[in-house]
C-alpha cells in the first residue's frame, strides 16, 4: 500500500530554521572575530548541507558551516596542455600558509571561543551546542581551482571548488557552490517540487532506519539529493505519491554510470571514492524504499 498523500505532505515540510540560523550567525561571528589569528587573511564563511540548501527536516540537528581560506588555492592542472602547464608553473608560487596550519589556527580559536569540548573529527571541527545553539560542524578548507586553460593572453579558465584533508590524510575535493546552485535551479524548474521531494525521501529513509529496513549511514542526505538531481524535471508533479512513483520508475532503468552528484561534476555512483555513493548501498536503498512503499504497515 502506497504511503498516504497526507503523510508525504507532512514529510515534505521544512524543519525549524530559527535555531539553525541563530547557530550559524553565532559561529560565523566567532570565526569572523577581528582578534582571530587568521583574520588578516582572505576567507569565506558559508552554510552547506541541508540548512544551506533548505532541505532540512525536523530530525536534522547539526549545522554545517564552511570556513574556506581563499587567499591561497590548490591548483589542479591535469586538464592543461603542455604549454599552458608551463605558463601556470612559471606564473604561480607557493602560498604563505598551508591547510594544516590554517586548520590548526581555526581549531585553536574555536576552542578559545567555545571551550575545550570543541573537537577535531575526521573531516570537520565539532562545536557542541548549548541551550540556545545547535551542534555545529565547521569544515575548514582551502579554495581549489581546476584549470581548464592558462593562456598567454587573457584570463585562465577554471572550475572553483574546495579542498581539505581528512584526519587520516585523505584528500577531498568538492563543489558546494555548484551543489547549492544546481539544487536551487532544479527547484525552480520543477515549480518548487524538487526540495520538498528531497525532504520526503530523507524522512522516508529515517522511517526505514527505525523499521530496521536499512542501517544508518547507508543513504546519506548528500547522495539522496544527488540521486534526485538526475531525475528529469517532468517527473516532479503536484501529487507527492505520483512524484515518488515517477522517479523510482525512472531510476529503475536509468544509466547509473552516467549519473552525477548534485554539483554536476562528480559521478554519483562509484565504489572506493569518498565523494561517491557505493553502488551496493544505492541499490539496497532503492530496493528497500520500494519494499517500504508497498508495505501495508507504515
Amino acid at each position: 500500500m502506497a504511503i498516504s498523500e497526507q503523510q508525504l505532505e507532512t514529510w515534505s515540510h521544512q524543519g525549524s530554521q530559527v535555531q539553525s540560523a541563530s547557530t550559524y550567525q553565532t559561529i560565523r561571528n566567532a570565526l569572523n572575530d577581528p582578534s582571530a589569528p587568521y583574520y588578516q587573511r582572505t576567507y569565506r564563511i558559508f552554510l552547506q548541507g541541508s540548512y544551506g540548501n533548505d532541505t532540512n527536516i525536523y530530525a536534522d540537528s547539526d549545522v554545517d558551516v564552511v570556513m574556506c581560506l581563499t587567499s591561497i588555492y590548490y591548483g589542479d592542472t591535469t586538464h592543461l596542455s603542455v604549454e599552458d602547464k608551463a605558463r601556470y608553473d612559471a606564473g604561480t608560487s607557493s602560498g604563505g600558509i598551508t591547510f594544516a596550519d590554517f586548520k590548526a589556527e581555526v581549531l585553536a580559536w574555536l576552542k578559545h571561543k567555545f571551550g575545550s569540548d570543541v573537537k577535531a573529527g575526521k573531516k570537520a571541527i565539532f562545536v557542541p551546542g548549548n541551550g540556545s545553539r545547535r551542534d555545529a560542524d565547521v569544515l575548514v578548507c582551502v579554495a581549489q581551482k581546476v584549470f581548464l586553460t592558462y593562456p598567454a593572453y587573457g584570463d585562465p579558465t577554471y572550475i572553483e571548488g574546495i579542498t581539505f584533508w581528512t584526519a587520516d590524510g585523505g584528500k577531498v575535493v568538492n563543489y558546494p557552490k555548484q551543489h547549492l546552485s544546481n539544487c536551487t535551479s532544479l527547484n525552480g524548474s520543477t515549480s518548487g517540487r524538487f526540495k520538498p521531494s528531497i525532504r520526503v525521501i530523507k524522512n522516508m529513509r529515517n522511517a526505514m532506519i527505525d523499521r530496521g529496513l536499512i542501517k544508518a549511514g547507508l543513504a546519506p542526505s548528500y547522495f539522496l539529493e544527488g540521486m534526485l538531481s538526475n531525475v528529469p524535471t517532468q517527473n516532479f508533479v503536484a501529487s507527492r505519491q505520483l512524484t515518488f512513483e515517477n522517479y523510482m520508475n525512472w531510476l529503475q532503468t536509468a544509466a547509473t554510470g552516467d549519473m552525477t552528484c548534485a554539483n554536476g561534476i562528480h559521478y554519483l555512483l562509484r565504489d572506493g571514492h569518498s565523494v561517491c555513493w557505493n553502488v551496493e548501498d544505492y541499490n539496497t536503498f532503492r530496493a528497500r524504499a520500494i519494499q517500504f512503499w508497498d508495505s501495508p504497515d507504515h
